[in-house]
Protein backbone atom coordinates (compact mmCIF):
# COMPACT_ATOMS: atom_id res chain seq x y z
CA UNK A 1 0.00 0.00 0.00
CA UNK A 2 2.59 2.50 1.37
CA UNK A 3 6.15 3.14 0.20
CA UNK A 4 7.35 4.54 4.06
CA UNK A 5 11.13 4.00 4.45
CA UNK A 6 12.68 5.18 7.54
CA UNK A 7 16.24 6.23 8.80
CA UNK A 8 15.98 6.51 12.25
CA UNK A 9 17.69 9.19 13.83
CA UNK A 10 20.98 7.92 16.26
CA UNK A 11 19.35 9.69 18.64
CA UNK A 12 16.24 8.22 17.74
CA UNK A 13 15.24 5.56 17.52
CA UNK A 14 -21.48 9.24 2.75
CA UNK A 15 -32.20 8.03 1.25
CA UNK A 16 -34.14 11.40 3.21
CA UNK A 17 -34.60 15.11 2.55
CA UNK A 18 -31.54 16.97 2.84
CA UNK A 19 -31.74 20.36 3.35
CA UNK A 20 -28.13 22.12 3.26
CA UNK A 21 -26.94 25.83 3.81
CA UNK A 22 -23.32 27.44 2.97
CA UNK A 23 -21.68 28.32 -0.45
CA UNK A 24 -18.38 29.03 0.74
CA UNK A 25 -15.54 26.18 0.25
CA UNK A 26 -12.70 25.58 2.95
CA UNK A 27 -9.75 26.25 1.00
CA UNK A 28 -8.14 24.02 -1.30
CA UNK A 29 -4.29 22.74 -1.09
CA UNK A 30 -2.97 20.99 -4.34
CA UNK A 31 -1.00 24.27 -4.81
CA UNK A 32 -0.74 28.14 -4.66
CA UNK A 33 -2.63 28.34 -7.69
CA UNK A 34 -5.66 26.54 -6.36
CA UNK A 35 -5.04 27.78 -2.73
CA UNK A 36 -5.36 31.43 -3.58
CA UNK A 37 -2.16 32.25 -1.00
CA UNK A 38 -4.32 31.01 1.95
CA UNK A 39 -3.99 29.45 4.81
CA UNK A 40 -6.40 26.93 6.08
CA UNK A 41 -6.11 28.29 9.87
CA UNK A 42 -8.43 30.51 11.16
CA UNK A 43 -9.94 32.32 7.69
CA UNK A 44 -13.43 32.16 9.00
CA UNK A 45 -14.37 31.86 12.91
CA UNK A 46 -17.84 30.36 14.43
CA UNK A 47 -19.85 33.60 13.68
CA UNK A 48 -19.94 32.43 9.88
CA UNK A 49 -21.22 29.68 10.81
CA UNK A 50 -24.16 30.89 12.52
CA UNK A 51 -26.66 29.83 9.46
CA UNK A 52 -25.16 26.42 10.16
CA UNK A 53 -27.36 25.54 13.15
CA UNK A 54 -29.60 22.00 12.26
CA UNK A 55 -32.86 23.26 11.34
CA UNK A 56 -35.97 21.56 9.39
CA UNK A 57 -34.00 18.32 9.32
CA UNK A 58 -35.85 15.28 8.61
CA UNK A 59 -33.27 12.21 7.90
CA UNK A 60 -32.89 10.25 10.97
CA UNK A 61 -29.86 7.93 9.18
CA UNK A 62 -26.86 9.08 7.12
CA UNK A 63 -25.42 6.00 5.14
CA UNK A 64 -21.57 7.17 4.04
CA UNK A 65 -19.58 5.46 1.39
CA UNK A 66 -16.03 6.05 0.75
CA UNK A 67 -15.48 4.19 -3.07
CA UNK A 68 -11.47 4.52 -2.40
CA UNK A 69 -9.58 5.56 -6.08
CA UNK A 70 -13.23 6.89 -7.62
CA UNK A 71 -12.96 9.65 -9.79
CA UNK A 72 -15.84 11.84 -11.04
CA UNK A 73 -14.95 10.75 -14.27
CA UNK A 74 -15.43 7.27 -13.34
CA UNK A 75 -19.07 7.79 -12.20
CA UNK A 76 -20.27 9.79 -14.60
CA UNK A 77 -19.13 6.94 -17.54
CA UNK A 78 -20.42 4.11 -15.28
CA UNK A 79 -23.93 6.23 -14.86
CA UNK A 80 -23.85 6.54 -18.34
CA UNK A 81 -23.63 3.29 -19.62
CA UNK A 82 -25.87 2.12 -17.11
CA UNK A 83 -28.79 4.20 -16.55
CA UNK A 84 -30.92 1.08 -14.87
CA UNK A 85 -27.84 0.84 -12.70
CA UNK A 86 -27.82 1.23 -8.41
CA UNK A 87 -25.50 3.93 -8.81
CA UNK A 88 -27.48 5.67 -11.47
CA UNK A 89 -30.44 5.25 -9.32
CA UNK A 90 -28.59 7.14 -6.83
CA UNK A 91 -27.63 10.23 -8.79
CA UNK A 92 -30.85 10.58 -10.44
CA UNK A 93 -32.62 10.74 -7.36
CA UNK A 94 -29.61 13.00 -5.81
CA UNK A 95 -27.09 15.85 -5.86
CA UNK A 96 -24.06 15.94 -7.45
CA UNK A 97 -21.14 18.39 -6.95
CA UNK A 98 -19.06 17.57 -9.41
CA UNK A 99 -16.42 19.73 -8.50
CA UNK A 100 -15.42 18.24 -5.37
CA UNK A 101 -11.44 17.61 -4.40
CA UNK A 102 -10.27 15.89 -1.37
CA UNK A 103 -7.67 16.71 1.10
CA UNK A 104 -4.10 16.75 0.37
CA UNK A 105 -2.41 14.43 0.88
CA UNK A 106 -4.69 12.83 -0.69
CA UNK A 107 -3.94 9.33 1.43
CA UNK A 108 -6.73 7.24 2.96
CA UNK A 109 -6.42 8.55 6.70
CA UNK A 110 -6.39 12.40 6.05
CA UNK A 111 -8.91 11.67 3.23
CA UNK A 112 -11.45 10.05 5.98
CA UNK A 113 -10.61 12.35 9.02
CA UNK A 114 -11.33 15.18 6.66
CA UNK A 115 -14.98 14.28 5.52
CA UNK A 116 -15.58 13.12 9.33
CA UNK A 117 -14.18 16.08 11.58
CA UNK A 118 -13.98 18.95 8.54
CA UNK A 119 -10.57 19.67 8.39
CA UNK A 120 -7.69 19.29 6.44
CA UNK A 121 -4.54 18.08 7.69
CA UNK A 122 -2.78 21.50 8.95
CA UNK A 123 -5.97 21.42 11.56
CA UNK A 124 -6.49 17.55 12.12
CA UNK A 125 -2.68 16.81 12.85
CA UNK A 126 -3.17 14.27 10.38
CA UNK A 127 -0.74 14.12 7.33
CA UNK A 128 -0.66 10.41 6.51
CA UNK A 129 -0.93 6.81 7.71
CA UNK A 130 2.47 6.56 8.23
CA UNK A 131 4.38 9.89 9.33
CA UNK A 132 6.86 11.42 11.65
CA UNK A 133 6.82 13.13 14.72
CA UNK A 134 9.53 15.62 16.15
CA UNK A 135 7.93 15.89 19.85
CA UNK A 136 6.94 11.92 20.77
CA UNK A 137 9.22 8.97 21.55
CA UNK A 138 10.07 5.92 19.76
CA UNK A 139 7.65 3.10 19.93
CA UNK A 140 8.41 1.09 23.01
CA UNK A 141 10.38 3.63 24.97
CA UNK A 142 10.54 3.26 28.74
CA UNK A 143 12.96 5.71 29.65
CA UNK A 144 11.52 8.75 28.93
CA UNK A 145 13.80 11.05 30.13
CA UNK A 146 16.70 9.96 28.77
CA UNK A 147 15.39 9.51 25.29
CA UNK A 148 15.41 12.13 22.47
CA UNK A 149 12.24 13.08 20.86
CA UNK A 150 11.41 12.03 17.26
CA UNK A 151 9.38 9.11 16.22
CA UNK A 152 7.82 6.70 13.76
CA UNK A 153 3.68 7.13 14.06
CA UNK A 154 2.57 4.22 12.18
CA UNK A 155 -0.91 4.11 11.92
CA UNK A 156 -1.26 1.47 9.72
CA UNK A 157 -0.86 -2.72 9.90
CA UNK A 158 2.29 -2.26 11.60
CA UNK A 159 0.46 -1.33 14.30
CA UNK A 160 -1.73 -4.60 15.06
CA UNK A 161 -0.98 -7.73 17.58
CA UNK A 162 -0.82 -9.65 14.52
CA UNK A 163 -0.64 -7.89 11.29
CA UNK A 164 -0.75 -11.12 9.42
CA UNK A 165 -4.09 -12.09 10.69
CA UNK A 166 -7.56 -10.88 9.50
CA UNK A 167 -8.75 -10.18 12.77
CA UNK A 168 -5.40 -8.67 13.45
CA UNK A 169 -4.57 -10.68 16.44
CA UNK A 170 -7.68 -11.39 18.05
CA UNK A 171 -7.57 -14.82 17.44
CA UNK A 172 -10.94 -16.35 15.76
CA UNK A 173 -11.29 -19.55 14.93
CA UNK A 174 -12.28 -20.29 11.26
CA UNK A 175 -11.08 -17.30 9.49
CA UNK A 176 -11.46 -15.88 7.08
CA UNK A 177 -15.11 -17.26 7.28
CA UNK A 178 -15.82 -15.95 11.03
CA UNK A 179 -14.68 -12.31 10.58
CA UNK A 180 -17.72 -10.53 11.70
CA UNK A 181 -17.69 -11.73 14.78
CA UNK A 182 -14.51 -9.60 15.00
CA UNK A 183 -14.57 -7.04 17.85
CA UNK A 184 -16.48 -3.71 17.63
CA UNK A 185 -13.54 -2.25 19.64
CA UNK A 186 -10.20 -2.74 17.74
CA UNK A 187 -8.27 -0.30 19.61
CA UNK A 188 -7.95 -3.62 21.88
CA UNK A 189 -5.84 -5.21 18.97
CA UNK A 190 -3.50 -2.48 18.41
CA UNK A 191 0.11 -3.50 20.06
CA UNK A 192 1.00 -0.63 22.75
CA UNK A 193 4.60 -1.48 22.15
CA UNK A 194 4.26 -0.67 18.26
CA UNK A 195 2.66 3.02 19.16
CA UNK A 196 4.62 6.15 19.67
CA UNK A 197 4.96 7.38 23.23
CA UNK A 198 3.68 10.51 24.78
CA UNK A 199 7.40 12.35 26.78
CA UNK A 200 4.66 13.93 29.22
CA UNK A 201 3.31 10.96 30.33
CA UNK A 202 5.59 7.90 29.41
CA UNK A 203 2.60 5.95 27.81
CA UNK A 204 1.41 4.77 23.93
CA UNK A 205 -0.24 7.63 21.99
CA UNK A 206 -3.28 5.70 20.11
CA UNK A 207 -4.52 6.74 17.16
CA UNK A 208 -7.89 8.43 18.75
CA UNK A 209 -5.54 10.35 20.94
CA UNK A 210 -3.71 12.18 17.89
CA UNK A 211 -6.03 13.48 16.51
CA UNK A 212 -6.39 17.19 17.04
CA UNK A 213 -10.18 17.53 16.60
CA UNK A 214 -13.08 16.16 17.41
CA UNK A 215 -15.00 14.02 14.83
CA UNK A 216 -18.93 13.48 14.02
CA UNK A 217 -19.13 10.51 15.79
CA UNK A 218 -18.43 12.57 18.85
CA UNK A 219 -21.30 15.11 18.22
CA UNK A 220 -23.95 12.41 17.43
CA UNK A 221 -22.55 10.37 20.37
CA UNK A 222 -23.45 13.23 22.48
CA UNK A 223 -26.55 13.92 20.89
CA UNK A 224 -27.67 10.14 21.86
CA UNK A 225 -27.15 8.66 18.41
CA UNK A 226 -25.46 5.42 18.00
CA UNK A 227 -22.77 5.37 15.56
CA UNK A 228 -20.46 2.14 13.22
CA UNK A 229 -18.27 2.20 10.88
CA UNK A 230 -16.30 -0.08 8.66
CA UNK A 231 -12.46 -0.15 7.57
CA UNK A 232 -8.98 -1.38 6.66
CA UNK A 233 -6.83 -1.43 9.60
CA UNK A 234 -7.72 -1.20 13.61
CA UNK A 235 -6.00 1.76 13.40
CA UNK A 236 -9.35 3.38 12.39
CA UNK A 237 -10.27 3.47 15.61
CA UNK A 238 -8.86 7.22 14.71
CA UNK A 239 -12.32 7.80 13.88
CA UNK A 240 -13.05 7.56 17.81
CA UNK A 241 -12.16 11.32 18.47
CA UNK A 242 -10.14 11.94 21.25
CA UNK A 243 -12.42 11.35 23.69
CA UNK A 244 -11.94 7.80 22.55
CA UNK A 245 -15.60 6.96 22.81
CA UNK A 246 -17.04 8.40 19.38
CA UNK A 247 -18.30 4.85 17.53
CA UNK A 248 -20.34 2.42 19.36
CA UNK A 249 -19.14 -0.03 16.56
CA UNK A 250 -16.03 -0.14 14.50
CA UNK A 251 -15.55 -2.99 12.32
CA UNK A 252 -11.66 -3.49 10.99
CA UNK A 253 -10.42 -6.43 9.40
CA UNK A 254 -7.27 -6.03 8.71
CA UNK A 255 -6.64 -5.72 4.42
CA UNK A 256 -2.60 -6.01 4.48
CA UNK A 257 -2.96 -9.73 5.87
CA UNK A 258 -2.91 -13.03 4.16
CA UNK A 259 -5.26 -13.38 2.16
CA UNK A 260 -5.55 -17.68 2.24
CA UNK A 261 -6.28 -18.99 -0.08
CA UNK A 262 -4.97 -15.88 -2.26
CA UNK A 263 -1.14 -15.37 -2.72
CA UNK A 264 -0.04 -12.00 -0.69
CA UNK A 265 -2.14 -9.96 1.29
CA UNK A 266 -5.95 -9.09 0.24
CA UNK A 267 -5.00 -5.82 -2.37
CA UNK A 268 -2.39 -7.93 -4.30
CA UNK A 269 -5.06 -9.66 -5.90
CA UNK A 270 -8.92 -8.12 -6.71
CA UNK A 271 -10.77 -10.84 -5.97
CA UNK A 272 -9.55 -11.05 -3.21
CA UNK A 273 -10.19 -6.86 -2.32
CA UNK A 274 -14.13 -7.90 -3.55
CA UNK A 275 -14.04 -10.84 -1.13
CA UNK A 276 -12.71 -8.26 1.97
CA UNK A 277 -14.91 -5.80 0.78
CA UNK A 278 -17.99 -8.13 0.84
CA UNK A 279 -17.57 -9.04 4.90
CA UNK A 280 -17.75 -4.90 5.13
CA UNK A 281 -20.96 -4.89 2.89
CA UNK A 282 -22.68 -7.55 4.73
CA UNK A 283 -21.20 -5.66 8.21
CA UNK A 284 -23.49 -2.65 6.94
CA UNK A 285 -26.30 -5.01 5.71
CA UNK A 286 -26.26 -6.28 9.49
CA UNK A 287 -26.66 -2.72 10.92
CA UNK A 288 -28.87 -1.61 8.31
CA UNK A 289 -31.45 -4.27 10.02
CA UNK A 290 -30.68 -3.48 13.68
CA UNK A 291 -28.15 -5.48 14.33
CA UNK A 292 -24.51 -4.89 15.39
CA UNK A 293 -21.98 -5.64 12.33
CA UNK A 294 -21.94 -9.13 12.98
CA UNK A 295 -25.34 -9.56 12.80
CA UNK A 296 -25.37 -11.89 15.95
CA UNK A 297 -27.06 -8.70 18.22
CA UNK A 298 -30.06 -6.13 18.59
CA UNK A 299 -28.74 -2.86 18.02
CA UNK A 300 -29.98 0.40 17.09
CA UNK A 301 -29.93 1.54 13.29
CA UNK A 302 -26.83 4.14 13.42
CA UNK A 303 -27.64 7.50 13.08
CA UNK A 304 -23.91 7.93 11.42
CA UNK A 305 -22.32 4.39 9.77
CA UNK A 306 -20.81 3.19 6.23
CA UNK A 307 -17.77 1.94 5.17
CA UNK A 308 -15.29 2.23 2.35
CA UNK A 309 -13.96 -0.38 -0.64
CA UNK A 310 -11.06 -1.29 -1.87
CA UNK A 311 -11.39 -3.07 -4.69
CA UNK A 312 -11.24 0.42 -6.91
CA UNK A 313 -8.48 1.15 -5.95
CA UNK A 314 -6.54 -2.40 -6.67
CA UNK A 315 -8.12 -2.98 -9.46
CA UNK A 316 -6.45 0.78 -10.90
CA UNK A 317 -3.27 -0.24 -9.10
CA UNK A 318 -2.68 -3.43 -10.27
CA UNK A 319 -1.30 -4.26 -13.73
CA UNK A 320 -3.19 -7.80 -14.07
CA UNK A 321 -4.94 -9.75 -11.74
CA UNK A 322 -7.55 -12.55 -12.31
CA UNK A 323 -6.69 -12.60 -15.56
CA UNK A 324 -7.88 -9.38 -16.46
CA UNK A 325 -5.93 -6.05 -17.47
CA UNK A 326 -6.09 -3.66 -14.72
CA UNK A 327 -6.25 0.15 -14.84
CA UNK A 328 -7.74 2.34 -17.73
CA UNK A 329 -7.33 1.45 -21.40
CA UNK A 330 -5.24 3.66 -23.65
CA UNK A 331 -6.09 7.19 -22.84
CA UNK A 332 -6.86 7.07 -19.49
CA UNK A 333 -10.78 7.91 -19.67
CA UNK A 334 -12.48 4.47 -20.08
CA UNK A 335 -11.55 1.57 -17.42
CA UNK A 336 -9.99 -1.52 -18.46
CA UNK A 337 -11.23 -5.06 -18.01
CA UNK A 338 -10.54 -5.40 -14.28
CA UNK A 339 -12.11 -2.09 -13.04
CA UNK A 340 -14.74 -2.55 -15.36
CA UNK A 341 -15.16 -5.85 -13.38
CA UNK A 342 -14.89 -3.97 -10.00
CA UNK A 343 -17.43 -1.06 -10.86
CA UNK A 344 -19.85 -3.40 -11.25
CA UNK A 345 -19.06 -4.89 -7.94
CA UNK A 346 -19.40 -1.48 -6.08
CA UNK A 347 -22.66 -1.01 -8.12
CA UNK A 348 -23.82 -4.70 -6.89
CA UNK A 349 -23.25 -3.47 -3.09
CA UNK A 350 -24.89 -0.40 -3.46
CA UNK A 351 -28.24 -1.84 -4.98
CA UNK A 352 -28.15 -4.35 -1.90
CA UNK A 353 -28.22 -0.96 0.69
CA UNK A 354 -30.75 0.44 -1.43
CA UNK A 355 -32.83 -2.74 -1.56
CA UNK A 356 -32.34 -3.55 2.15
CA UNK A 357 -33.17 0.44 3.29
CA UNK A 358 -36.04 -0.13 1.19
CA UNK A 359 -37.18 -3.14 2.81
CA UNK A 360 -36.94 -2.36 6.47
CA UNK A 361 -38.55 0.73 6.13
CA UNK A 362 -35.31 2.57 6.72
CA UNK A 363 -34.97 4.63 2.73
CA UNK A 364 -37.47 7.60 4.23
CA UNK A 365 -35.24 9.00 6.89
CA UNK A 366 -32.08 7.78 5.53
CA UNK A 367 -29.17 10.29 3.44
CA UNK A 368 -27.17 8.55 1.77
CA UNK A 369 -23.61 9.90 0.61
CA UNK A 370 -21.42 8.33 -1.82
CA UNK A 371 -18.10 9.75 -2.28
CA UNK A 372 -13.97 8.42 -2.04
CA UNK A 373 -10.98 9.26 0.38
CA UNK A 374 -8.99 9.62 -2.47
CA UNK A 375 -8.72 9.18 -6.23
CA UNK A 376 -5.90 7.53 -8.02
CA UNK A 377 -2.74 8.75 -10.22
CA UNK A 378 -1.92 8.11 -13.01
CA UNK A 379 -5.11 7.41 -15.21
CA UNK A 380 -3.15 7.64 -18.29
CA UNK A 381 -0.91 5.00 -18.04
CA UNK A 382 1.01 6.29 -20.62
CA UNK A 383 2.03 8.62 -18.65
CA UNK A 384 3.38 6.66 -15.80
CA UNK A 385 7.08 6.56 -14.09
CA UNK A 386 7.47 4.31 -11.36
CA UNK A 387 10.58 5.83 -9.60
CA UNK A 388 12.55 3.58 -6.79
CA UNK A 389 12.71 6.80 -3.79
CA UNK A 390 15.35 4.55 -2.06
CA UNK A 391 18.53 5.98 -4.49
CA UNK A 392 16.73 9.57 -4.32
CA UNK A 393 17.37 9.32 -0.47
CA UNK A 394 20.33 7.78 -0.48
CA UNK A 395 22.22 10.37 -2.86
CA UNK A 396 20.65 13.33 -0.63
CA UNK A 397 21.81 11.85 2.29
CA UNK A 398 25.68 11.05 1.01
CA UNK A 399 25.21 15.08 -0.60
CA UNK A 400 24.08 15.98 3.40
CA UNK A 401 27.37 14.09 5.04
CA UNK A 402 29.81 15.58 1.91
CA UNK A 403 29.30 18.96 2.86
CA UNK A 404 28.86 18.20 6.54
CA UNK A 405 31.31 15.56 7.67
CA UNK A 406 29.98 13.60 10.98
CA UNK A 407 26.67 14.24 10.38
CA UNK A 408 23.88 11.45 10.56
CA UNK A 409 21.39 10.76 7.31
CA UNK A 410 19.63 13.83 6.81
CA UNK A 411 16.37 11.80 6.15
CA UNK A 412 14.68 10.64 9.24
CA UNK A 413 11.92 9.34 7.83
CA UNK A 414 10.14 9.31 4.63
CA UNK A 415 6.71 8.36 3.08
CA UNK A 416 6.55 8.62 -0.85
CA UNK A 417 3.98 7.17 -3.13
CA UNK A 418 2.80 10.08 -5.66
CA UNK A 419 3.86 12.50 -3.60
CA UNK A 420 7.52 13.05 -1.33
CA UNK A 421 7.23 13.91 2.37
CA UNK A 422 10.39 13.94 4.29
CA UNK A 423 11.11 14.55 8.05
CA UNK A 424 14.77 15.59 8.21
CA UNK A 425 17.19 14.50 11.05
CA UNK A 426 18.03 18.60 11.34
CA UNK A 427 14.94 20.65 11.45
CA UNK A 428 16.30 23.86 10.53
CA UNK A 429 15.38 25.95 7.26
CA UNK A 430 18.87 25.62 6.42
CA UNK A 431 18.36 21.89 5.88
CA UNK A 432 15.27 22.06 4.34
CA UNK A 433 16.69 24.18 1.65
CA UNK A 434 19.57 21.99 1.29
CA UNK A 435 17.19 19.23 0.81
CA UNK A 436 15.11 21.25 -1.95
CA UNK A 437 18.16 22.11 -3.87
CA UNK A 438 19.61 18.70 -3.97
CA UNK A 439 16.36 17.40 -5.00
CA UNK A 440 16.02 19.91 -7.72
CA UNK A 441 19.18 19.44 -9.48
CA UNK A 442 19.53 16.09 -9.43
CA UNK A 443 17.13 13.58 -12.46
CA UNK A 444 15.94 10.12 -11.06
CA UNK A 445 16.52 6.85 -12.83
CA UNK A 446 12.99 4.82 -13.36
CA UNK A 447 10.59 2.78 -15.54
CA UNK A 448 7.78 3.30 -17.40
CA UNK A 449 4.34 1.30 -17.92
CA UNK A 450 6.48 -1.70 -20.69
CA UNK A 451 9.33 -1.30 -17.76
CA UNK A 452 11.49 0.33 -20.18
CA UNK A 453 13.91 2.58 -18.47
CA UNK A 454 13.44 6.04 -17.95
CA UNK A 455 14.61 8.86 -16.45
CA UNK A 456 13.02 12.40 -14.90
CA UNK A 457 14.63 15.64 -14.29
CA UNK A 458 14.11 16.97 -10.74
CA UNK A 459 13.47 13.87 -8.55
CA UNK A 460 10.49 13.42 -10.31
CA UNK A 461 8.90 16.55 -8.67
CA UNK A 462 7.25 19.71 -10.24
CA UNK A 463 7.72 21.95 -7.19
CA UNK A 464 9.40 21.49 -4.18
CA UNK A 465 8.05 23.36 -0.29
CA UNK A 466 10.78 23.44 2.21
CA UNK A 467 10.65 23.81 5.69
CA UNK A 468 8.51 26.89 6.64
CA UNK A 469 7.14 26.67 3.25
CA UNK A 470 5.78 23.77 4.23
CA UNK A 471 3.73 24.80 7.37
CA UNK A 472 2.92 27.45 5.13
CA UNK A 473 0.77 25.03 2.78
CA UNK A 474 -0.72 23.25 5.18
CA UNK A 475 -1.66 25.94 7.26
CA UNK A 476 -0.06 25.27 10.38
CA UNK A 477 2.53 26.74 12.76
CA UNK A 478 6.31 25.97 12.21
CA UNK A 479 6.08 25.15 15.96
CA UNK A 480 4.55 21.53 14.73
CA UNK A 481 5.99 18.75 15.55
CA UNK A 482 3.85 17.02 12.74
CA UNK A 483 4.40 18.08 9.35
CA UNK A 484 6.83 17.32 7.34
CA UNK A 485 10.41 19.33 5.99
CA UNK A 486 10.06 18.40 2.67
CA UNK A 487 6.92 18.56 0.81
CA UNK A 488 7.65 17.51 -2.94
CA UNK A 489 4.62 17.46 -5.28
CA UNK A 490 5.32 15.10 -7.99
CA UNK A 491 5.21 15.34 -11.98
CA UNK A 492 1.93 13.89 -13.83
CA UNK A 493 2.65 10.24 -13.79
CA UNK A 494 5.19 9.25 -11.29
CA UNK A 495 4.73 6.98 -8.84
CA UNK A 496 7.86 6.44 -5.95
CA UNK A 497 7.95 2.48 -6.23
CA UNK A 498 10.47 -0.26 -6.74
CA UNK A 499 9.58 -2.72 -8.87
CA UNK A 500 6.90 -3.42 -11.24
CA UNK A 501 4.00 -4.11 -9.15
CA UNK A 502 1.73 -0.82 -9.59
CA UNK A 503 0.59 1.31 -12.53
CA UNK A 504 -1.17 4.01 -10.44
CA UNK A 505 -0.65 5.37 -6.74
CA UNK A 506 -2.40 8.36 -4.78
CA UNK A 507 -0.91 10.46 -1.97
CA UNK A 508 -0.25 13.47 -4.59
CA UNK A 509 -1.79 16.64 -5.21
CA UNK A 510 -2.84 16.05 -9.17
CA UNK A 511 -6.46 16.24 -10.63
CA UNK A 512 -6.46 12.11 -10.81
CA UNK A 513 -5.88 12.35 -6.71
CA UNK A 514 -8.13 14.51 -5.71
CA UNK A 515 -11.41 14.86 -7.86
CA UNK A 516 -13.72 12.64 -6.75
CA UNK A 517 -17.39 12.12 -6.45
CA UNK A 518 -19.79 13.21 -3.79
CA UNK A 519 -23.42 12.08 -4.33
CA UNK A 520 -26.31 13.07 -1.77
CA UNK A 521 -29.30 10.89 -2.11
CA UNK A 522 -32.53 11.59 -0.02
CA UNK A 523 -35.98 9.89 0.09
CA UNK A 524 -37.67 13.06 -1.02
CA UNK A 525 -35.25 13.58 -4.33
CA UNK A 526 -36.97 12.68 -7.12
CA UNK A 527 -34.34 14.33 -10.12
CA UNK A 528 -31.55 14.66 -10.42
CA UNK A 529 -29.31 18.12 -9.20
CA UNK A 530 -25.79 19.43 -10.26
CA UNK A 531 -23.67 21.79 -8.60
CA UNK A 532 -20.77 22.95 -10.07
CA UNK A 533 -19.07 24.63 -7.74
CA UNK A 534 -15.85 23.68 -6.32
CA UNK A 535 -16.50 21.77 -2.93
CA UNK A 536 -14.30 19.98 -0.72
CA UNK A 537 -14.89 16.61 1.01
CA UNK A 538 -13.97 18.14 4.03
CA UNK A 539 -17.46 19.47 3.66
CA UNK A 540 -19.26 16.46 4.22
CA UNK A 541 -18.60 16.34 7.95
CA UNK A 542 -20.44 19.70 8.65
CA UNK A 543 -23.26 18.75 6.18
CA UNK A 544 -23.66 15.34 8.06
CA UNK A 545 -24.77 16.91 11.01
CA UNK A 546 -27.28 19.21 9.28
CA UNK A 547 -28.86 16.61 7.52
CA UNK A 548 -29.38 15.18 11.05
CA UNK A 549 -30.67 18.12 12.82
CA UNK A 550 -27.86 18.88 14.55
CA UNK A 551 -25.02 21.97 14.99
CA UNK A 552 -22.10 21.94 12.41
CA UNK A 553 -19.81 23.99 14.79
CA UNK A 554 -20.08 21.63 17.43
CA UNK A 555 -17.13 20.50 15.04
CA UNK A 556 -13.35 21.80 16.09
CA UNK A 557 -12.48 22.05 12.62
CA UNK A 558 -15.34 23.45 11.90
CA UNK A 559 -15.07 26.43 13.87
CA UNK A 560 -11.34 26.52 13.12
CA UNK A 561 -11.55 26.32 9.44
CA UNK A 562 -14.75 28.16 8.86
CA UNK A 563 -16.06 25.15 6.95
CA UNK A 564 -19.53 25.33 5.30
CA UNK A 565 -22.04 22.48 4.84
CA UNK A 566 -22.36 21.79 1.21
CA UNK A 567 -24.10 24.24 -1.51
CA UNK A 568 -27.98 24.27 -0.95
CA UNK A 569 -29.51 22.01 -3.27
Amino acid sequence: MKTAKKNRLATAAVLGAVLMAGSAVAPAMADDASRGGQNVQGQQGPESNKDQGGQGETSKHVLLLSVDGLHQKDLDLYVKNHPTSALAALVNHGTSYTHAQTPVPSDSFPGLVGQLTGGNPGTTGVYYDDTFNRALLPAGTTDCKNTAPGAEVAFTEAADKNQNALDAGQGLPGLPASILNMTGQPGTLLDPAALPVDPATCKPVYPHQYLKVNTVFEVAKSAGLTTAWSDKHPAYEILNGPSGKGLDDLFTPEINSKAAPFTGDWTQDNAATQQYDGYKVQAVLNEIDGKDHSGTKTAEVPGIFGMNFQAVSTAQKLPTSDGLTGGYLQGGTVPGPLLSKTLDFVNASVGKFESALAASGRAKDTTLILSAKHGQSPMDSSTLTRVPDSAIIDGLNAAWKSAHPGSADLVAFSTDDDIMQLWLSDHSQAAAQFAKDYLAAHSAAGNDINGAAKTVTTSGLSKVYAGSEVANYFGTQTSDARYPDILGIAQTGVVYTGGKAKIAEHGGASADDRDVPLVISGANDEHARTVTTAVETTQIAPTILKTLGLDPNKLQAVQIEGTKTLPQR
